[in-house]
Order: C-alpha cells, then sequence, then structure tokens
C-alpha cells in the first residue's frame, strides 16, 4: 500500500500586516545633478517631476538599509522575527552576487533558520515578492513572510550619464505578510517581455570586466596604461532606452492595472489609493488618468523628492501615504511595478 504524504493545512486568505521603511538623510538636489550633466532644474522637474532624491552614505550597505525597514515592519506587524517563515528581498544592488542579501538579513533579525533568498526582478521585485508571499502564506508554507525592496542604486550609477542616473535614489521598504479571515491581497497580474530585454540594463557584463582586468594585470609598460585606465572605467552602471520605457510603461502597464483590477473583482472607484512603481511622474500621472481615477483616490507621487528607488519604491510610497493619511488603513490600494527585464506585477492590497 503507498503511503499517503502529508500536507501543511492551506490558508484561505493572507494580508499585509505591518510596513517599514529606510530614508537617508542626505539629499540630492536637481542642482547637484546638473554639476554632472547638461541640464537644468527646470528640465529635471518637467521631465520626470523629480525635485531631489535620497541617496545612502557611502558606509551604509542594501543589508542596513534592509535591516531598518524590516525592523519597523515587524514592529507594526507585532510578531517577532522568530516567527517568520520566510525572508524575501528583492534587490538588483547587493554588492555580492552569492550568498544572498535575504540570508544575512534573516541572521541579523533573528530569523534563523527561515528560508530566505533574492529576487531580482528589478522594479517589480516587490511585487513579486508580496506574490510569492502571498502564496506561501495561503499554501500553508509559512504562517508570516518579510518582503523587503531594497536598493542602493548609488552604488550602479555613472553620473554623468544622461539616460537614467539623475533618476535613481537608494532607499528600503519593507512588509509583513500573514494570514487573515478576509481576502487582504488580490490576485497577483504578473509576467516579463524578454524582447526588450536590454531596454534597461548595466553598460557592461561582469565577464566583460574581468577580461580587461585580466589584461591590465598583464600591462608592463606606459603603453598600457590606456588600457589599465579602461579597466578600471569599466564598472558596469545602470543605463536605458528612455523612450521604448516609457512607451511600454505607460500603454502596457495601464493594461496590467486593469487588469488586477479586474482580478481582485473592483472598480477604480473602489480605490483607496494608487501606488504605482515611482520611475517618473509623467509615467505616475499618465497611469492615473488611463485608469479614470476619481478625485478621492490618492496617488503616490513619492518620486518628487525621494527619486526611483526600484524594488523600495512601492513599499515606500505606500509606508509615506499612510503616515501622510492614517484614514487609508483597511482601504485598497492598487499596486503596479515595472522595470528591466522587462517585467511586471500587480495587485490589489487591503492596506495595513
Amino acid at each position: 500500500m503507498t503511503a499517503t504524504l502529508k500536507q501543511p493545512a492551506p490558508r484561505a486568505h493572507s494580508r499585509i500586516l505591518g510596513l517599514g521603511s529606510y530614508r537617508s538623510e542626505v539629499v540630492v538636489t536637481n542642482e547637484d545633478i546638473c554639476q554632472w550633466i547638461d541640464s537644468s532644474d527646470e528640465w529635471i522637474r518637467q521631465r520626470t517631476g523629480i525635485v531631489t532624491r535620497l541617496r545612502a552614505p557611502r558606509e551604509v550597505s542594501v543589508i542596513d538599509m534592509s535591516e531598518a525597514a524590516a525592523r519597523q515592519a515587524l514592529a507594526a506587524a507585532g510578531i517577532e522575527a522568530s516567527q517568520l517563515g520566510a525572508v524575501i528581498v528583492s534587490t538588483v544592488t547587493h554588492q555580492y552576487a552569492t550568498p544572498s542579501a535575504a540570508a544575512l538579513l534573516a541572521d541579523r533579525l533573528g530569523a534563523t533558520p527561515a528560508p530566505a533568498y533574492d529576487i531580482s526582478a528589478a522594479c517589480a521585485g516587490y511585487c513579486y515578492g508580496i506574490a510569492q508571499a502571498d502564496a506561501l502564506v495561503r499554501s500553508g508554507a509559512a504562517n508570516y513572510v518579510l518582503v523587503v525592496g531594497s536598493e542602493k542604486l548609488s552604488d550602479v550609477i555613472d553620473n554623468h550619464e544622461r539616460t537614467i542616473s539623475f533618476l535613481l535614489g537608494d532607499g528600503a521598504g519593507a512588509a509583513v505578510v500573514g494570514p487573515s479571515e478576509v481576502p487582504g491581497i488580490g490576485p497577483s497580474v504578473w509576467g516579463s517581455d524578454g524582447g526588450k530585454w536590454d531596454a534597461i540594463g548595466m553598460t557592461h557584463s561582469l565577464l566583460e570586466v574581468r577580461d580587461h582586468a585580466e589584461a591590465a594585470k598583464l600591462a608592463t609598460g606606459p603603453d598600457d596604461l590606456a588600457l589599465i585606465s579602461g579597466a578600471v572605467g569599466l564598472w558596469p552602471t545602470l543605463r536605458q532606452d528612455g523612450q521604448t520605457v516609457f512607451r511600454w510603461a505607460v500603454w502596457e502597464m495601464a493594461k496590467v492595472a486593469k487588469q488586477a483590477l479586474e482580478a481582485a473583482g473592483v472598480e477604480a472607484s473602489d480605490l483607496a489609493a494608487f501606488v504605482p512603481h515611482q520611475a517618473n511622474m509623467r509615467i505616475i500621472d499618465s497611469l492615473a488618468k488611463e485608469l479614470r481615477l476619481p478625485e478621492h483616490v490618492l496617488v503616490a507621487r513619492d518620486i518628487e523628492d525621494t527619486g526611483n528607488t526600484s524594488a523600495a519604491s512601492i513599499p515606500l510610497a505606500t509606508a509615506r501615504l499612510l503616515t501622510e493619511h492614517p484614514e487609508l488603513s483597511g482601504g485598497l490600494s492598487l499596486q503596479i511595478g515595472f522595470g528591466a527585464g522587462l517585467v511586471f506585477g500587480a495587485q490589489v492590497v487591503v492596506l495595513p
């Protein structure tokens, strides 16, 4: 007789129990940016809506920011790190390809031996993390899951690069997801478009850096100075095809946002808030217009003084909305992330 495998008891629903955030006190103004690129405060404001962006001090790491945000989220959720059934960190700027940022974060928090892993989904990473946390909790695989979006984009910026560097900031946001008696996280609408893989990415691969570094080691004379200089200047930094990304974000992501509303069984008028990835103010405003949001729906515009923080932008913006408008607690929020890959993810959530 074949033995029957046991399975954990599934749960019907999950929800976000608490949020946390880390914001640096280092402010980089548009005037600061203009010392590196030929631009102006007026042009940057008109094209992006950004007035300032926050960047972390050199000694502060992705892990440091993640820990600060995570401790806030745990406190807000009213649980201990030892109760976590999984730790998920979305980041593309952890300084090591391996081991994961999540494993070290779990150890710092006291969540060991919870499973811990990183997600590389750029600006959609937080929504990817919420999708996975929702599934883990509802399947019974975990009671509570910590989801963190943390980026130190200043580590991968060439300040003289014009396509993306002036947009970017640093920060971390975190959420604790746990069981719920009523639906708290709607179905996730997520996916990718690898056909536009090179629309946002790095200027060089690590293999290119390796090959140039090895060649520089063999340099022996003054004629090789250019080779050595080239190797030093080959550090991978971010760049994008701005027009491709803008068109894709405005037209395609509006469709995804509508699909997330439909999947959750709600209308735009049922929302209390709309929290899109803080990529560009023009994209945010275009999406809000395309969704025909009523005036009572608060639209997150954290980008104005925080900048684009990739995976951290949605939890940072959501935490700020709740701090400034506590009456939003218990209301519905449509969140959507999109970025390098190209990848996207969206869901309607009940605000904690």
